[in-house]
C-alpha cells in the first residue's frame, strides 16, 4: 500500500522564513523577523536590526522587543492550545543588554506552562554572531501569559485566514509545521 502522505518532490523547495512569518504574523514580517522554527514547543527565528526597529540612538527599540515576544508566543501558544484563538494577557520583559544597528538577534520561544484556559511562555533574545549563530549575550528575557481556547468573535471569523495569493505556496508547509498532515496518517 503506497503512503498516501508522500514527501514533496524535490525540486520543490520549502517557502522562506519571509513567507512563513508574513503568513502567521504580519507585524513580526514589517520589522524584518524571520521564523526559522515553528512548533507547538519551541518558536524561534532571528531580526537583523535595521533602522526600522530601532530608537533614534540606533539601538533595539524596547517595543519591537516586546513585539517579538508576545508574536513568538502567542504563534506558540495557538498550536500548543491545537490552532484555537488565544490572547495575551500580560507580558513582563527585562531589557538586559542593547542590541545595536547592524546587530542580529535570535529570538526563542517556549512554553513554561500549557493548560486548557491559560498559558505561559518565556522568550528569550540574544545577539548572536551571524556567521555561526552562536549566542553571545543576552539582550531580553520575557514572560508571557496568554489566554487559551477562546471564542471567535462573529466579526472576526476571517481572522484565520491566510491571504489567498499564499494559501497554495503555504499550504504544504504551514500543514507540516502545525503536524495538521499527521492527523489523517496512522503507523
Amino acid at each position: 500500500m503506497e503512503n498516501q502522505s508522500s514527501p514533496p518532490p524535490e525540486s520543490e523547495s520549502p517557502p522562506s522564513p519571509s513567507t512563513v512569518t508574513k503568513a502567521v504574523d504580519i507585524p513580526l514580517h514589517r520589522v524584518g523577523f524571520l521564523i526559522d522554527e515553528l512548533t507547538p514547543t519551541k518558536v524561534s527565528g532571528r531580526l537583523p536590526i535595521t533602522e526600522i526597529c530601532c530608537q533614534p540612538f540606533r539601538v533595539l527599540h524596547g517595543g519591537v522587543s516586546a513585539l517579538v515576544a508576545e508574536g513568538l508566543a502567542s504563534v506558540g501558544a495557538h498550536m500548543a492550545g491545537g490552532l484555537k484563538r488565544v490572547a495575551g494577557i500580560h507580558l513582563s520583559i527585562n531589557h538586559v543588554k542593547s542590541a545595536h544597528l547592524g546587530d542580529l538577534v535570535y529570538a526563542e520561544a517556549t512554553p513554561f506552562s500549557v493548560g486548557r484556559t491559560l498559558q505561559v511562555w518565556d522568550v528569550h533574545l540574544w545577539k548572536v554572531d551571524p556567521s555561526t549563530m552562536k549566542k553571545k549575550s543576552l539582550v531580553s528575557s520575557s514572560r508571557v501569559t496568554l489566554m487559551c481556547n477562546m471564542p471567535v468573535p462573529e466579526y472576526a471569523t476571517d481572522a484565520a485566514e491566510i491571504e489567498p495569493s499564499l494559501v497554495n505556496e503555504l499550504e504544504p508547509t504551514i500543514l507540516k509545521l502545525f503536524k495538521l498532515d499527521d492527523r489523517n496518517n496512522t503507523k
